[in-house]
């Protein structure tokens, strides 16, 4: 289970690129408000592709391959961030405004949806970027998957630690 959430943030990374390195590219420079825990899905993707570069010594060739990848993703992965940021803002109404259960099961039905194509194409991207890497770079990325889940670990365990004895 840890693997799969580590390898989903891994292409949640990749999408993360991809979608700033294709906006980058567009004349649309309008960049739409962050989602609550999904702010780097329009921005920061260099960033994102410097470190990966570095961090498993990605030759040219193989970076330029990943931004080709990333840039073939982004129509698919924008429309798909936009209509969930779309749908998060609808329930955030009615977390505020009146409460109508029917919209909001509807609506989180359409979330879930968005959320399962999301997760299909994070995965798929995820797929294609680690074919091109070498099996020594595969490794590496393994263990930077590896170290980042123990580091999520280690943070969720501190944050429910000072909650525990308040339980009591």
């Amino acid at each position: 289970m840890k693997s799969i959430r580590f390898r989903l943030f891994i292409a949640a990374m990749a999408v993360l690129l991809g979608t700033a390195l294709g906006h980058s590219q567009t004349e649309d420079a309008t960049v739409p408000p962050p989602m609550h825990g999904h702010g780097h899905e329009f921005g920061g993707g260099d960033h994102m592709m410097d470190f990966f570069a570095k961090h498993l010594d990605l030759t040219a060739d193989q970076q330029a391959q990943a931004k080709a990848i990333l840039q073939k993703e982004h129509p698919v992965m924008k429309p798909l961030f936009q209509q969930s940021r779309q749908i998060e803002q609808q329930l955030h109404q009615y977390a505020e405004g009146t409460f109508d259960e029917a919209k909001v099961r509807a609506l989180a039905t359409q979330k879930a949806q968005v959320d399962v194509e999301l997760t299909v194409q994070k995965a798929r991207i995820h797929n294609e970027l680690f074919q091109i890497l070498t099996p020594e770079q595969q490794t590496k990325a393994k263990e930077m998957e590896a170290r980042h889940e123990a580091r999520m670990q280690q943070h969720m365990h501190q944050a429910a630690a000072p909650a525990a004895p308040e339980q009591q």
